[in-house]
């Protein structure tokens, strides 16, 4: 079904058709019964690195409570969807009345989705929550994430959880709880994910069809450093050769040939290459928190330093250029220089 679905990875299913959850059935059941406990929390802030099953715990409960409106009445636990389910099929379709999946809309023109949430789409969840359900039923909102909220649609939402409709939940995802306003983190409960073990990796990946094999398979479950979509990339968009390419020319001679970094930059900079650019944006992040932590720990304060505030720069550095659809070859070819100038 993925095909019918923008933006989700080759090998993947939409979070909304998933029926497995793998690693994170303590939170599942926290969910449960606060819901049946009646006291639970208008808003939960789900909060982990992306991949590792944040959408599908929030579609999951999303579907508890619409099968279980009252409360006291739910059961302690989430049981997997039933696909034979009405609701069910009208989440998975996209078709419920009752839940909105607010994301970065897709735009028809550049056949990709926009770069932000706009609070033109946080208007369309206040005419949703302001509809009179006929049977009373709970009105969900999942935010996905809450991260690609521009500041406008930030101060929208915020104006929302300010003041929740009766019987109105707000699943609110983010992979960088830290960067959100902090008044919104302030109105929501936080309900913080792990990074999958290697076990529920593979069996994630199991399930999908999508399990590594041969030589290479302990190395992606290793590197995907617990998400399921950082797996996908590994295997199904050539990831492995990125971060080898990468690895190369930034450790590698003080003046690595220009050709090697033009042919790196050419291919992240392809049409139809946002997500392998999005995974080289994901790996050169990683690789730079990883160099300023062992700096830190091996007592090198300033070095330590400029690697942090070159990573937060470099990630800054490319939200603008993928914000104001800059030359996306030059921003790589500068983010690498900058990499091998610091290191």
């Amino acid at each position: 079904m993925s095909e019918e679905r923008p933006g989700i990875l080759d090998g993947a299913v939409h979070p909304a058709e998933q029926t497995k959850l793998f690693g994170h059935g303590a939170a599942e059941d926290f969910l449960a019964r606060s819901y049946r406990s009646g006291k639970g929390h208008h808003a939960i802030l789900i909060e982990g690195p992306e991949g590792i099953g944040k959408a599908t715990l929030a579609f999951r409960f999303a579907n508890h409570v619409l099968h279980h409106p009252e409360p006291a009445e739910a059961p302690g636990t989430i049981a997997d969807p039933s696909p034979a389910s009405p609701i069910t099929r009208q989440l998975a379709s996209g078709a419920s009345h009752s839940l909105l999946h607010l994301t970065r809309p897709f735009d028809e023109k550049t056949g990709k989705a926009k770069s932000a949430i706009t609070v033109d789409e946080v208007r369309k969840a206040g005419k949703f929550l302001s509809q009179t359900s006929g049977t009373g039923n709970w009105r969900i909102v999942i935010i996905d994430p809450a991260d690609d909220l521009n500041r406008n649609a930030a101060n929208a939402i915020l104006k929302i959880l300010e003041e929740p409709p009766k019987r109105s939940l707000f699943l609110v995802l983010t992979h960088a709880p830290g960067k959100l306003l902090p008044t919104i983190r302030s109105r929501c409960l936080p309900l913080p994910l792990s990074p999958l073990s290697e076990t529920d990796l593979a069996a994630a990946l199991e399930s999908l069809g999508a399990a590594p094999s041969g030589a290479r398979a302990g190395e992606v479950l290793s590197a995907a450093r617990g998400s399921v979509s950082e797996a996908l990339k590994l295997v199904n968009y050539g990831g492995f050769d990125i971060v080898e390419a990468f690895r190369a020319i930034v450790s590698g001679p003080a003046e690595p040939p220009r050709r090697d970094v033009h042919k790196l930059a050419d291919v992240l900079s392809a049409r139809d290459s946002d997500t392998v650019f999005s995974f080289f944006c994901q790996h050169a992040g990683d690789f730079m928190t990883d160099a300023a932590r062992a700096a830190a720990l091996a007592g090198d304060i300033a070095r330590a330093d400029r690697l942090a505030h070159l990573s937060f720069q470099l990630g800054e550095r490319i939200a603008i250029a993928q914000g104001y659809n800059l030359d996306r070859k030059q921003t790589i070819i500068s983010v690498l220089d900058d990499i091998r100038a610091t290191l």
